[in-house]
């Protein structure tokens, strides 16, 4: 074996909150974590301006701070956060083995994917301003609807997620257009029915965005085409939903870990257990249907007690 091989305990690959959690509730068990924190450090929550429903945060936090302090108190426990990100796997053996940036080879006892899933937007460039600028564009209704209480939202999206969300804002906002880009839903029929029964729910069928508008700093309409008259209009509205999926960050393992038809790791029901022994998941890259940072973080701390407790049955 090479000297150039390390060696270590416990692996956490990604730094969103299940990664940190992870790392908090592994390092105070002398585990030693070694936390790489991959291409977004911090994962989704650094997209976010203000994080208001992550309990114990009485006057909300934004989401850079709240990583900021996730990583911190991971470290003051020994935590070994690292820049990098993990490019390759080889988990066909009792040996779990890691390489970071191509190039470094790591043997790993344990391993806590916490790598999340990444939200798919629509590309255009006044979206991903204003999403950068925190302005009024958002791929979470329940994260961020409370702050467009008694106002004119867009929403984008076909599926059953899209109109569950679509839903979600008709309880807050005065006004719901939801843009659905074909003529028909993708959504399973109850939750079309819902949404079409939804009175401020005004629905948008073969309907494209061609532009967010805004002043610069926040969003004050959504310009759309429709694709059967090819007339464009303006929609007034203050937020800008996209619910078109996500897409889990699990490539690097699929040939190794079990994933469902989306890409989502496989998790044994009650547990953080993959199908491979050793190998732990917590948060978004496992997780399609809630997708918060709390719960993120519960998941987290699965993993990591999973992980100890592994590591303890090899004793």
């Amino acid at each position: 074996m090479s000297d150039t091989i390390e060696k270590i305990k416990c692996l956490i690959i990604g730094s969103g909150p299940a990664g940190y959690t992870a790392a908090i509730y592994a390092a105070r068990a002398n585990m030693n974590p070694v936390l790489y924190q991959g291409t977004q450090p911090g994962g989704q929550l650094t997209t976010t301006n203000e994080v208001e429903n992550f309990p114990g945060y009485v006057d909300g936090v934004t989401g850079p701070e709240m990583m900021i302090q996730l990583q911190e108190q991971s470290k003051r426990f020994g935590t070994d956060v690292r820049d990098g990100w993990v490019t390759k796997v080889d988990f066909s053996g009792p040996i779990h083995k890691v390489w970071v940036n191509e190039t470094k080879e790591i043997h790993c006892e344990t391993v806590i994917i916490s790598t999340g899933a990444s939200a798919k937007y629509l590309g255009l460039p006044s979206e991903q301003h204003y999403l950068q600028m925190g302005g009024g564009v958002s791929a979470c209704a329940v994260c961020d609807g409370f702050f467009y209480r008694n106002q004119e939202v867009v929403i984008v999206g076909a599926g059953d997620s899209a109109c569950e969300e679509a839903h979600y804002l008709s309880k807050l906002c005065k006004k719901v257009t939801m843009l659905v880009r074909s003529e028909n839903f993708r959504a399973s029929k109850i939750m079309a029915e819902r949404v079409r029964k939804t009175e401020n729910i005004e629905i948008l069928l073969n309907t494209e965005t061609v532009e967010v508008i805004g002043d610069g700093q926040v969003v004050t309409s959504v310009k759309v085409l429709d694709k059967t008259t090819k007339e464009e209009k303006t929609i007034p509205a203050t937020g800008f939903f996209v619910a078109i999926g996500h897409k889990p960050n699990t490539d690097i393992f699929k040939e190794y870990i079990d994933l469902d038809e989306t890409g989502y790791i496989k998790n044994i029901p009650g547990t953080s257990k993959t199908n491979v022994a050793g190998v732990f998941v917590g948060g978004d890259a496992a997780d399609h249907v809630y997708r918060q940072a709390i719960t993120a973080a519960g998941t987290g701390c699965m993993a990591a007690l999973d992980a100890e407790r592994y590591l303890a049955s090899l004793e």
